[in-house]
C-alpha cells in the first residue's frame, strides 16, 4: 500500500515537473515546480530513498523563496503609482557591494554590463562633472545600447554601498514580468532626456568661433 502511494505521488511529482519546464510564463511555473517537489520528497521519503529526499527537501524552499519573490514583484507593479521608483521593485533581485573612494566603476566605451543603484554615498559622472547622490539608478542606457557601449565615466566619490543588476538578470525580470520593462523604459527614456539637456546646455555656453 505504501509502495502503490509512493508511485502514485512520484508519478505526479513527474508529470507536474515536466509541465514546468513547458510553462512560458515565470510565477505559474515557479507554482507547479514548488509543488512538483513537494510531490517528489514524499516519494523519496515514502520509498527511503535518501538522495531524492534530500534533493527535493532542499528545492522545495529554493522553489519557495523564489515563488513569493516573485509574487511581490507582481504586486509591487500591479500596485505601482505612475511616480514610483522602479528601483523599488528592482532592490529585491539586486546584488550588494561595497566600493572605495576613488574606485572606477567603468570607463567611456567599456561594455555595459551591470546597473547600478546607489544606497550610500556618491557616484561622479566624470565627463559632466554631475554627482549622483543615494537613490540614484545608473547604467541601464548602456544595457539597452546597440553596441552595449557605456557612454560616461563613473567613479565613487566617497565610499560607497551600491546594489548592482546585470543584464542577463534584467532580462530574465523582462521574462519573468513583461510590465517591468515599461516602467524601466521610463528610466530610459527620463536619463536620455537629461542627458540630451546636459549637451544643449554646455553647447549653449561654448562661445562662437
Amino acid at each position: 500500500m505504501t509502495q502503490n502511494l509512493a508511485y502514485l505521488l512520484g508519478f505526479i511529482g513527474a508529470a507536474l515537473m515536466l509541465a514546468s519546464y513547458l510553462m512560458k510564463s515565470m510565477l505559474p511555473l515557479r507554482v507547479v515546480a514548488l509543488v512538483a517537489c513537494c510531490f517528489l520528497a514524499a516519494y523519496g521519503a515514502l520509498m527511503q530513498a535518501l538522495p531524492t529526499l534530500i534533493l527535493y527537501g532542499i528545492l522545495v524552499p529554493i522553489n519557495l523563496k523564489k515563488t513569493l519573490q516573485m509574487r511581490q514583484l507582481v504586486k509591487a507593479i500591479d500596485n505601482a503609482r505612475a511616480d514610483t521608483p522602479v528601483s523599488e521593485w528592482l532592490l529585491p533581485h539586486m546584488h550588494r557591494r561595497t566600493v572605495k573612494a576613488g574606485t572606477v566603476l567603468w570607463r567611456q566605451g567599456d561594455e555595459a554590463k551591470e546597473m547600478l543603484y546607489l544606497d550610500q554615498g556618491t557616484l561622479r559622472l566624470q565627463e559632466y562633472g554631475e554627482l549622483l547622490i543615494e537613490g540614484a539608478l545608473v547604467g541601464e542606457i548602456g544595457l539597452f545600447a546597440p553596441d552595449n557601449k557605456r557612454t560616461l565615466t563613473l567613479v565613487a566619490e566617497t565610499d560607497c554601498v551600491l546594489y548592482s543588476l546585470t543584464a542577463e538578470e534584467l532580462s530574465l525580470l523582462y521574462y519573468e514580468e513583461p510590465k517591468l520593462a515599461f516602467h524601466v523604459m521610463k528610466v530610459v527614456i527620463a536619463r536620455l532626456m537629461h542627458d540630451t539637456d546636459k549637451v544643449r546646455a554646455a553647447s549653449r555656453r561654448v562661445p562662437d568661433a
